[in-house]
């Protein structure tokens, strides 16, 4: 049996941007790391690290999952520490993409590499077989290139590029730590310039702009084509530039231009004379505040290319080509955006034909799979679907002649010719036997390595349809299903995984079932958020509609559901990743663990409409703090931060961060994979069941905080109230929480049970929910998505 890599320790060499954020995200990830750099010429030798380390903490999106981790990292550098390299067993190297220092780099630390140790180069583009050269032959098996995307906390791809000598478990191994323990996609790229994701992605952006040239579009109405209508990143094509740096873009399009001489659109890879000039002039992008696109006051301003000057940022797509847009049918829309005479319609057209066209002539010499390519632009560009896909969904045959066609009238920016294989009788390079590989001829499946078996329902290609496992009960609301392994799982089938009468009905049903025939029941989503709360606007319409009793009676259904899932006989485990929001906050309170992806943005958010939490989450933290306090402890300061994530609305940025906020317990899970978030959950479900799980005991005996709490906490809102912090109805809401957190008004120490704390909860919450100023807050938030300060 092959011994498994086991990786206590990695190594980053290079403390810039990359490196940096590797470091950030392989302890957020619980990987112990040592970050290297050169040392300093002045002061501490550890200097520039420590620099690269305090400018973690500025970065937007945060690289690390809680501030707490930003210790974590051990600065080192090249003359006092290469021993440190000894104790590592994995070292990425991360330096400039200079092949001179990184071959120097390899023969200084040689010597300290453990025997066992895997040495992986995180370049974009330069050769990683020319790179093992420099390395020591029996290090050179255990040598390949591994690209994280920036940043690397938040974006899926890794690519992974073996060498000639790599050993193929040594791949395997570092394949499965890619994947389990830092939560990356991982495709496999050929050692070809750029690879697959950049290679593919920035030749979609030079197409682009060699087309907005070409049909005299402004860079703002570019942006608006080519974001979230075709389904792409808000972001589209020239903010990504200006997000990535200008002068960074310019240097990926060189690196194109001198390392592929012969690849037939190689006239297209320079720098437009017009990003040359912004270069120039320092105008980079985000980090110099100017680029493309700059913000003027509250305004943004985009530079016109035949001015030389920026103008208010309008673009807009003309209706008749946001009608195409919207068609569902891709080929119907396809058809016309290539049939349409406006130019905005032709423009988009030529942007997918040379993609298309680019993407099939080089897939041979870049990939193994047409799957490899559609998920490296997919995890690495946030593309909603790859370039195949795209096609193939658009009707292959009919496309590929299309292409065919414009080339034969000199439209396409190349004359190269289609590969043979794209017009052998075909419908796509996706089917059921899985994706189309130039190099076999045939659809090759998905990886067989055990790693994979962990992804229940894996991020699918066209065409792909998992096993959907056999459903207990299904209604409008919720599916409940199993696999025949003795846990049932539940997921809501409303919009953004709201709260509804039926998704408390199917909650209490699936509980029902799974204490009669199954061993366990977890909450789980097909597809992120875990739940963005409570329905809203099933609740304010019986408001206005005066059934207050059947508001009340909702609220009650809603805890008494909380309450079902934290006394059931059964283990409910709940697997959240997105939002977890207000009630979906709650219900993974009551449950008997929650396993947590490390993206899940959890908080009770009720404050922010006018209410506070009423489906258990504020007696469960009364609960919790006087567990914490122990018998006549100090249950007010274990409140206290709860009072302050509650009453502001707090979400947790991370997972870890939600652990901090006591929002989860300190024995739930915390997966950086989303895509196993089910079968980590199913496992909890199982050890418990196994274990001879029991719910908690009822508990009857609850110390709280009492009246002294109550004026404690008002005290702080009163002088928030004076110096102007929170308004007069977030004075109202606020001590409305601290009155269920404390207990009510009776004496400090009081004990209560969880009945009074619930009723406590209910009366508050239907309160507030009659005050104007909150419906005013319900309405505003329904109709613009954001809250309304009242």
């Amino acid at each position: 049996m092959m011994s498994k890599l086991r990786v206590r320790k990695v190594a980053v060499l290079g403390a810039g941007v990359m490196g940096a954020q590797i470091a950030a995200h392989l302890v957020n990830a619980g990987v112990e790391a040592v970050l290297f750099d050169l040392p300093a010429k002045d002061g501490d030798p550890n200097g520039i690290v420590n620099k690269a380390l305090a400018g973690l903490a500025k970065l937007s999106p945060a690289p690390f999952a809680s501030k707490s981790l930003s210790n974590a990292i051990v600065p080192a550098n090249y003359d006092q520490h290469l021993e440190l390299l000894r104790e590592c067993d994995l070292i990425i190297e991360a330096i400039a993409e200079r092949m001179d220092w990184k071959l120097d780099l390899y023969k200084k630390i040689g010597p300290f590499i453990a025997p066992h140790a895997i040495v992986a180069s995180n370049t974009s583009g330069l050769s990683i077989n020319a790179m093992a050269d420099a390395l020591p032959a029996d290090v050179q098996p255990r040598f390949c290139g591994v690209h994280f995307f920036n940043p690397p906390r938040y974006m899926h791809l890794a690519e992974l590029i073996p060498c000639t000598n790599t050993d193929r478990a040594i791949l395997e191994g570092l394949e499965t730590f890619l994947v389990s323990t830092l939560g990356k996609g991982v495709v496999y790229a050929k050692d070809t310039p750029n690879f697959i994701g950049n290679r593919i992605g920035v030749f979609s952006m030079l197409s682009v702009m060699h087309h907005t040239e070409a049909f005299g579009l402004g860079f703002d109405e570019v942006d608006a084509l080519t974001g979230p209508l075709l389904g792409r990143p808000k972001s589209a094509t020239y903010r990504t530039a200006d997000v990535v740096g200008l002068d960074t873009m310019a240097h990926v399009i060189k690196t194109m231009a001198d390392t592929l001489p012969n690849d037939p659109w190689h006239q297209y890879f320079k720098a437009p004379a017009w990003l040359q000039a912004l270069i120039s002039k320092g105008a980079l992008g985000q980090k110099t505040g100017a680029g493309i696109f700059r913000k003027v006051g509250k305004d943004i301003h985009v530079i016109d290319v035949a001015k030389q000057d920026y103008r208010p940022a309008a673009g807009e797509v003309a209706p008749e080509v946001l009608e195409i847009l919207k068609l569902k049918n891709p080929a119907e829309k396809f058809a016309k955006l290539r049939a349409s005479e406006h130019k905005q319609a032709q423009f988009l057209w030529a942007c997918f034909r040379d993609l298309f066209h680019y993407t099939a002539f080089h897939l041979e010499s870049i990939a193994d799979t047409a799957r490899d390519v559609d998920l490296a632009i997919r995890w690495g560009y946030g593309y909603q679907q790859g370039p195949f896909e795209t096609w193939q969904a658009a009707g292959w045959k009919q496309v590929a002649e299309w292409i065919a066609e414009d080339g034969k009238a000199g439209k396409n920016m190349a004359d190269a010719a289609l590969p043979a294989w794209v017009s052998d009788g075909r419908e796509g390079v996706h089917d059921a036997a899985g994706s189309f590989s130039p190099k076999s001829g045939k659809s090759e499946p998905r990886s067989k390595l055990a790693v994979y078996d962990r992804q229940r329902f894996k991020d699918p290609v066209l065409g792909e349809r998992a096993d959907p496992g056999e459903t207990v009960f299904e209604t409008d609301a919720v599916r409940c299903w199993h696999d025949g392994d003795g846990i049932a799982v539940l997921s809501f089938k409303t919009k953004m995984h709201t709260v509804s009468d039926g998704v408390l009905a199917g909650i209490q049903q699936a509980i029902d079932v799974a204490e009669k025939d199954f061993d366990g029941l977890v909450l789980w989503q097909p597809k992120e958020p875990f739940s963005a709360g409570a329905d809203l606007s099933g609740a304010i319409a019986s408001l206005q509609a005066g059934k207050l009793d059947q508001f009340e009676a909702m609220v009650k259904t809603f805890q008494d559901t909380s309450q079902r899932i934290k006394y059931s006989l059964v283990p409910v485990i709940a697997a959240v990743r997105g939002m977890a929001l207000g009630g979906g906050c709650e219900f993974q309170m009551h449950s008997a663990r929650t396993v947590a992806a490390l993206e899940s943005y959890i908080g009770l958010v009720e404050a922010g409409v006018g209410l506070l939490p009423a489906g258990g989450g504020l007696k469960e933290i009364a609960v919790r703090a006087a567990a914490a306090a122990g018998p006549g402890g100090d249950v007010f300061a274990q409140l206290k931060p709860y009072f302050e994530a509650v009453a502001m609305g707090k979400v947790s940025t991370s997972a870890v961060e939600a652990k901090e906020l006591q929002l989860l317990r300190s024995n739930d899970l915390i997966i950086c994979n989303t895509w196993e978030a089910l079968h980590v959950a199913r496992t909890q479900a199982r050890a418990l069941a196994d274990s001879g799980y029991r719910p908690p005991l009822p508990a009857k005996q609850v110390q709280v905080a009492g009246d002294v709490g109550i004026a404690t906490f008002k005290m702080m809102l009163v002088n928030m109230l004076e110096g102007r912090f929170i308004s007069e109805h977030d004075f109202e809401v606020s001590a409305r929480i601290a009155t269920v957190m404390c207990g009510g008004e009776v004496d400090r120490g009081s004990l209560v049970d969880e009945d009074w704390l619930l009723r406590l909860e209910r009366e508050h919450f239907v309160a507030l929910a009659q005050m104007p100023k909150t419906q005013e807050r319900i309405l505003h938030t329904l109709k613009t998505g954001k809250p309304l300060r009242n």
